[in-house]
């Protein structure tokens, strides 16, 4: 990416910031305030990497650091990475079979009865509109004008 784009791309998360701080002040709900506040974060994080981002491409023009262009590397590799989590996150181990979510403790998947041993992982299930209500539009808006996806999904154990 150059400067000219980055700048673009601060600029549309600074904006879709506004918009979902003056979004929540019509929230009706903790949860929908907690989904706001969350994305708020999620954002602040971009901006923080693009700035992160624009921050060394000056140090690689004006040959201020010699390490600047590999960390620029891997700063540009990071952020092709980039999502924003609104609830839940799940990891799964499937060498070991374990998963955990939202970074805790690692868990076992294996479960035993008199039946048996079975391997039952947790779903990932997305929010739908309704759960998401006005932050449904701005979410499907903000990874449209950034390609930054936003994920809303909730973690749903069908074995307990």
């Amino acid at each position: 990416m150059t400067t000219d784009q980055n700048l673009i791309l601060y600029t549309k998360f600074a904006g879709f910031r506004l918009v979902v701080l003056a979004n929540r002040f019509g929230c009706d709900s903790d949860f929908s305030r907690e989904l706001h506040d969350r994305l708020v974060e999620g954002l602040d994080a971009a901006i923080d990497r693009i700035s992160v981002i624009m921050e060394l491409e000056r140090s690689v023009l004006i040959g201020e650091d010699e390490f600047a262009e590999y960390q620029l590397e891997g700063e540009i590799e990071i952020f092709g990475r980039f999502t924003i989590n609104l609830l839940d996150e799940l990891e799964i181990d499937y060498d070991t079979h374990e998963f955990r979510v939202n970074g805790g403790d690692w868990m076992s998947a294996w479960a035993a009865d008199d039946t048996g041993v079975d391997i039952n992982y947790p779903e990932l299930v997305a929010l739908i509109a309704d759960e998401l209500g006005s932050l449904a539009p701005i979410i499907k808006d903000i990874t449209l004008a950034t390609r930054i996806p936003v994920y809303a999904g909730r973690v749903v154990w069908s074995w307990w």
